[in-house]
Order: C-alpha cells, then structure tokens, then sequence
C-alpha cells in the first residue's frame, strides 16, 4: 500500500504506557538496539553500544547538531500575578518571538509578563496562526545566557518526570541552538563511542535541522495525504555535502542519525542524490512509497503510534515489517519514545 491507499489507523499499534521511557539512562549507550533487516523483516537484539559491529569502513553517519533551547519559562502576568507558561517555538527577528502560551486565551496584545523576579519581561504583540502568540523580551544582557539561567527543557508532553540534568537532554555533538525538542535517536552515542566510530574509518558528517514541536503533532486526518506537515530551518555545509557525496560516489552506505538527520538530507538532495551547501525550510513528508535519494540505513528511536515518524520508518522498511518489529520490542519490553531504546534499519 502507498500514498493515497494509506488511512492513519494503518500505522496504529497498542502501547502499554509502562514502557515509555520517563528517564535517560545512566550511561547513553546502555540502552538496547534492535536490528531489522529492511528487506527481510528479521530482527536481532544488541545493545547500543554494539552498533560498531553492524558499521563498515567507509560508512558515513550523518548527525544533527541541532541544539535544544531550554525553551520553557515558568512566570506571571504582572496585573494579575496568574501564572503563566511560555514555550518558545521560533525567532522571528531580534527580541520577537513565536511562542505558546499558556492560558492562552487571557494572553491578548498588550499583556505584560514577568520571569524570574523581574530578569526577564515580555509583552504580547500579536496573536498569529494556530493561536501562537508573537512576544517581545526585554531584559539585560545576553538572551540566551538568561533563558539558560531561567528557562526549563520542553520534554514532550508524554515524559512527566522532571529531567534532573539539562544535558541529557543534548546530543553530546550539540552546536546550534534552535530545536524545541531533541533529535533522541543521537542521544545514545557518547563522545568515546564517536571517537571509536571514526577511528573504525567510518565519516561523520554534521548537519543542523532545528526541530519544531509540529513533531509531537499527531496526525489528525484519516487520510495519510491530508496531514499538514510542520516546516522546520535546516542547514548543510560544503563539508557535509563532500562527505556525503564521496560516500555515494564510493559505493558505501550513508546511514542517518535519526528522522531528523533523514529528513533534511532527503530535502537538500538532486534526484541524483547529490548534495550541496545550502539551507532553508523543509516541510517534506516521507510514507511508503517514497524513493529514497541519499539515506541507505537509519538509527532511530521507537515512534508515537500514527505518528509522521512511523510512517517515514514504515517508507524505509516496509510497514508490516516496522509494526511487526513494534510487536517484537513490545514484547521484549523495550524502552519507547525520547528516553528510550534504539533501532537500526539496515
């Protein structure tokens, strides 16, 4: 089935809600790794750290280097003390921001509001698309240094364990900030792991996709084609796309460090599969029956049921194969979601 045969309620499967992750393991590549062949559906059970063994000289791991911004401010409107919950979601230009806030509906242009005894303050400007309001901070000194000191991590709405340590929520490769919430299937690699991986004569290639909450947006339409995908920033260097494409041209695997890492090299690419420099916005929705142009394999983490993320790993793998391989994890009590466990498509 493809494309416009597909409904949502394909990609359903029955989670028992024990098994998602509210904490990051001790150590990042403890967790498990399961191993689905793409073509035959068979799965084996590793651990993470074990990933060396399934990669080739040659190979080439493309990361997202995209960093989380502690994007939640906890504070209150200054003419009624109420509390209020601010998410920022992107900057529009300097000090204005794209943000949800919560309660919404009292946050009309012109309301003022207060963080942290009065080191951050905002205004609402305008109300745009989807109810997101536009704010303006003010405040003294550098922006990101007072968010650093004020702001919390926006974990997903299905971890409800306060995150202990702001870190673990970072890849330990994370450079630019912008991203709402973390690219998790590069949670599992620590620095020693990487550096193992490269002297195996595997590449790295580092690009920057910024990612939006639009990806914890369940899909609404019953119809696959229907959904709105969310638009997201991204960025490839010329180094990355040299990379990249000597991989290609040299007849080894380019392997993709997450959803994300997938989704902006399979926006950027010729139909040759080609890269250059370059940066924009990406809106592209991958499901069954897309070709694809630069990514052979995938690491990635186990996906929201009818979520956009099933569907891209169900285009790579077949979908039988990917929701049978859910049963198997299931079954094996795997770890699901951003905290969780880990799956590798090759």
């Amino acid at each position: 089935m493809e494309g416009a045969e597909l409904k949502t309620s394909d990609f359903y499967f029955d989670l028992p809600e024990e098994l998602i992750a509210q904490d990051p393991l001790e150590d990042r590549s403890a967790s498990r790794l399961l191993v689905l062949d793409k073509n035959t559906g068979k799965v084996r059970h590793e651990m993470f750290r074990r990933i060396t063994d399934y990669l080739e000289p040659g190979d080439c791991l493309v990361l997202n280097n995209t960093k989380v911004l502690p994007a939640r401010l906890l504070g209150i409107k200054e003419e009624t003390g109420a509390a209020v919950e601010v998410l920022l979601l992107k900057r529009r230009e300097g000090d204005v921001w794209e943000t949800l806030v919560k309660p919404g509906k009292k946050m009309k242009p012109g309301a003022r509001l207060v963080f942290g005894d009065g080191i951050l303050k905002a205004e609402v400007l305008e109300v745009v698309e989807e109810g997101n309001r536009l704010i303006r901070f003010f405040y003294q000194g550098i922006f990101e240094e007072v968010l650093d000191q004020l702001g919390e991590m926006p974990l997903p709405p299905y971890i409800t364990h306060k995150l202990q340590d702001k870190n673990r929520y970072q890849t330990v490769y994370a450079k630019y900030d912008g991203s709402a919430a973390a690219p998790t299937a590069g949670l599992h690699f620590t620095r020693e792991l990487l550096e193992e991986i490269e002297k195996m004569g595997v590449k790295l290639a580092y690009v920057t996709l910024h990612v939006g909450l639009g990806t914890f947006r369940p899909v609404k339409a019953e119809h696959i084609l229907e959904h709105h995908m969310h638009s997201e920033y991204y960025q490839i260097t010329k180094e990355a796309a040299e990379i990249i494409n000597e991989t290609k041209r040299s007849g080894h695997r380019v392997i993709c460090v997450g959803t994300t890492s997938c989704r902006t090299v399979e926006s950027a690419a010729d139909e040759k599969g080609m890269l250059e420099e370059c940066c924009g916005d990406t809106d592209i929705f991958i499901y069954p029956g897309y070709q694809f142009k630069v990514l052979d394999c995938l690491i990635t983490n186990f996906h929201l049921p009818e979520s956009t993320l099933v569907m891209l790993v169900s285009a790579l793998a077949g979908r039988e194969n990917v929701l049978a391989a859910y049963r198997k994890a299931i079954e094996e009590r795997y770890r699901f979601f951003s905290f969780g466990d880990a799956m590798l498509i090759i």
